[in-house]
């Protein structure tokens, strides 16, 4: 792959990390009391033009 993909790439999936931890932490300061609660997520990444869609799912502890 090509150098402006990669990088294109690593922009994205760095800008997904960032947003999602800051409103992950925002939701559960929201929620109140979370410890020693566990929490299923669920991360669709999604290219329509490709046909792709790719989910990740885990559990975050409070």
């Amino acid at each position: 792959m090509s150098e402006s993909f990669n990088m294109s790439m690593r922009k994205f999936l760095k800008q997904v990390g960032v947003t999602s931890q800051q409103a992950i932490e925002e939701a559960m300061r929201e929620a109140g009391d979370v410890d020693g609660k566990e929490f299923p997520v669920r991360a669709v990444v999604t290219i329509k033009e490709l046909d792709l869609e790719h989910e990740v799912t885990g559990t975050i502890k409070g």
